[in-house]
């Protein structure tokens, strides 16, 4: 019986020995949890910002200039794949500046200006034929700010807005303004102070108020032929009126008078709006130049756009940068702030003085883009001649006339 209980036991030990040994099942006992690590996320490349440059007009400080910046501030937010670098030039050095600097292979991806050359830059090879690179872009610009843009059906740029003189008046010292040539004459003549901007591009709209014409449909000069020397001869008188009173005879000199209520009324373009507005306020209005007994005046119709270089790599880019510039909200701001008359049809106006500057240019000479508009600034701008030494304004304008047609 012992011998058996000790058989049985050695047996039971060996088998416990041989199952240790080969790995007896066993519950499985769960690893301790390891955190988890959070999935690496891709580090986002820098976005290389491609460069624009751009050179601009603006007066140092000018409501232009304040609302232009605070577009270009907005700009950085909406489009920061682009490092807009402005460059300032004063006006009277811009278009050369540009000029040359193309003519040598350089230059800035765009600029803005007036049309004033748009014509000769355009057959000089100067800027950039973007025809085919905005097509089906401008459908919101107004026709006509497109075809201020244009050269023998080109679109040679972007419009930003539509520009021309007009006149602006106090209502405080000028409850309302002369609709026609004898008014503002009578107004004058009685003692009521008024800055006519006298020069060859401020008083072209008075040659259409005497039923004159510079140019032909032909273009050729026909200031001969009437109307043109009438209006220089009533300018005359104004001029005179104006130098015996030692009231301003040119927009810049008028700009502090009639900011300062020393002036009822200026003669200028709405570019000057915005400053006028920050000084007068509410008193401030605006009125077409007056009617004369040839009709009413046509002041010479510009449109301010974007141009491009040829030499640009970044066309497209500075397109889209342009086409920014010149969207909604930036022409509402620069309508509200500076005073431009939008060129695109979707810009809500509610200012009266815009509506004002609308009517105003209803009757506008949209600035003709042919070579032969520069025999009107070589031959009829030396007005001079009439107001300072006294040539008869019929005698000027048939010599002036003479030359242009050689």
């Amino acid at each position: 019986m012992k011998k058996s209980l000790l058989a049985l036991l050695s047996t039971l030990l060996i088998a416990s020995f041989v199952l240790a040994a080969c790995g007896s099942p066993a519950t499985p006992t769960a690893a301790p949890q390891q955190p988890t690590a959070a999935p690496q996320q891709p580090t986002a490349a820098p976005v290389e910002k491609k460069t624009v440059t751009f050179w601009h007009a603006y007066g140092t400080g000018s409501a232009e200039e304040v609302a232009l910046q605070k577009i270009l501030e907005q700009a950085k937010t909406d489009l920061p794949q682009y490092d807009i670098q402005v460059l300032q030039v004063p006006f009277n050095d811009i278009f050369n500046k540009y000029r040359t600097d193309v003519a040598a292979g350089g230059g800035p991806d765009m600029f803005i200006a007036p049309n004033d050359e748009l014509g000769n830059d355009a057959r000089a090879g100067l800027i950039a034929d973007i025809t085919d690179l905005a097509k089906d872009k401008l459908g919101a610009y107004a026709p006509l700010s497109v075809e201020g843009m244009s050269v023998d059906g080109k679109l040679y740029g972007i419009p930003e807005s539509l520009k021309a003189v007009a006149f602006w008046y106090n209502k405080d010292m000028l409850p309302q303004a002369p609709k026609t040539t004898d008014e503002l004459k009578a107004l004058m003549e009685g003692g009521t102070p008024i800055a006519i901007s006298y020069g060859c591009y401020h008083h072209w709209g008075f040659f259409g108020a005497f039923g004159g014409k510079i140019f032909d449909s032909n273009w050729k000069v026909v200031a001969d032929q009437g109307g043109v020397a009438d209006a220089m001869a009533y300018l005359n008188d104004l001029y005179q009126i104006s130098k015996k009173n030692g009231w301003p005879k040119n927009d810049s000199d008028g700009l502090a008078p009639f900011s300062e209520g020393k002036v009822a009324a200026i003669t200028n373009g709405n570019w000057a709006m915005g400053d006028y507005k920050k000084a007068l306020g509410d008193k401030l209005a605006v009125a077409p130049l007056p009617s004369g007994p040839g009709g009413p005046a046509n002041p010479l119709l510009g449109v301010d756009g974007f141009y491009f270089n040829p030499n640009s790599a970044n066309k497209e880019a500075a397109l889209e940068v342009a086409l920014y510039l010149t969207g909604k909200n930036a022409q509402t701001i620069m309508m509200n702030e500076a005073g431009h008359v939008p060129a695109r049809t979707d810009v809500e106006i509610t200012d009266p003085l815009i509506k004002g500057l609308v009517e105003a240019f209803k009757t506008g000479y949209v600035r003709p883009q042919v070579p032969q508009l520069g025999l009107y600034w070589s031959n009829f701008c030396g007005t001079d001649e009439v107001f300072e030494k006294g040539t008869p304004a019929a005698d000027w304008v048939a010599n002036a006339t003479a030359n242009a047609n050689k």
